[in-house]
């Protein structure tokens, strides 16, 4: 595995819009003053082309555009690490237009974004085998104050190996175009369970390589020429695969479907353990079938740790979660992870 330098004082943040991009309200603000606040703790910023459009389908620009404004950017050399703009719904069409190739060939650099962007986190470990970040996008670092993990964040992609778990947690935003750099509305007291197989427990040790993303998204990589998941689970298989999943638009039935294609497709031969993040749709019940039966039927049988409702996705607060990396996991209701560069 790969890992990037970690950023200094000084050097410079690119930003690109491979998903949407700050093209609307509260966006358009927030990315504004994130970018004004990267500037005034001394570091320089570059964007590309596509950070202010809002022209594609689901995406900044056509997947063109995107697809080569995401190669640039992440294989220039006066760009140190790279942070997308936000999330979205067709970031699968840029990847027809990335060049992995130059990408495996360039000097690694971090990448951070989350949702859509599992599309770039993901594809770096699997066909790159280079380490990211499933982190917060630019925006975030434009609310204030900062919520710790906003801070995290920067500190993991500074050298930072260690991630942790928030007491609290947003089940409804504040943000809105009228009210744009409002911070967390974390309301909601933390509320993660821990089974090995369908055993709860109160605390458990996991070891394991880290990798995963937006469920939606690798449902979608799933059997298409981009998926080399098989290869990568077997070169890993003596770390054993931690798999961390997060959902945005799934139902819990979606949820059962899904892990039970990604099973079968044989994603899961070399699964060490499991961490679901808070999926968006937060306490749904499709005919008796919860998020957390449905990934306990469909993956149980493994026998291995997995965790629920731990802070990453789409309900913030989030961790930041390096995809690639090897990781130390210690839960006891709380979650705390080491990451390892090896």
């Amino acid at each position: 595995m790969r890992y990037p330098k970690a950023l200094e004082k000084g050097q410079t943040i690119g930003f690109a819009a491979p998903s949407f991009g700050a093209s609307i309200e509260p966006y358009k603000s927030l990315f504004k003053e994130a970018l004004s606040n990267f500037e005034k703790m001394g570091y320089k910023t570059l964007l590309g082309p596509n950070c202010w459009k809002g022209e594609g389908v689901g995406i900044s620009s056509t997947p063109e555009s995107c697809g080569s404004e995401l190669t640039d950017m992440y294989t220039r050399d006066d760009c140190d690490i790279l942070i997308s703009v936000g999330g979205g719904e067709c970031m699968c069409e840029t990847m027809d237009h990335v060049d992995f190739e130059k990408v495996n060939n360039a000097e690694p650099k971090w990448y951070m974004g989350y949702s859509d962007n599992t599309h770039f986190t993901f594809l770096l470990n699997t066909l790159c085998d280079t380490a990211a970040v499933y982190g917060p996008h630019a925006s975030d670092f434009g609310m204030r104050p900062w919520h710790k993990s906003v801070g995290d964040a920067l500190e993991v992609l500074s050298g930072r190996k260690y991630a942790e778990s928030y007491d609290k947690w947003e089940i409804k935003q504040l943000k809105s175009a009228d009210d744009p750099y409002v911070g967390y509305n974390c309301t909601e007291d933390s509320c993660m369970k821990a089974y090995v197989g369908r055993d709860a427990v109160s605390k458990l040790e996991l070891s394991g390589r880290l990798t995963g993303g937006c469920i939606d998204v690798l449902l979608g990589l799933a059997g298409t020429r981009f998926d080399k998941v098989t290869a990568f689970t077997e070169k890993y298989k003596e770390d054993g695969i931690i798999w961390f999943l997060e959902s945005c638009d799934l139902t819990p039935m979606d949820l059962r479907r899904g892990l039970w294609r990604l099973k079968n497709c044989g994603w899961f031969e070399n699964a060490a353990g499991f961490i679901f993040g808070r999926p968006m749709h937060y306490g749904e019940d499709f005919f008796g079938v919860t998020f957390e039966s449905a990934a306990l039927d469909m993956l149980s049988g493994y026998g291995v740790p997995i965790i629920f409702d731990a802070d990453f996705g789409h309900l913030p607060p989030m961790m930041p979660m390096v995809s690639g990396s090897f990781a130390n996991i210690h839960y006891d209701g709380k979650l705390k992870i080491d990451y390892e560069f090896r």
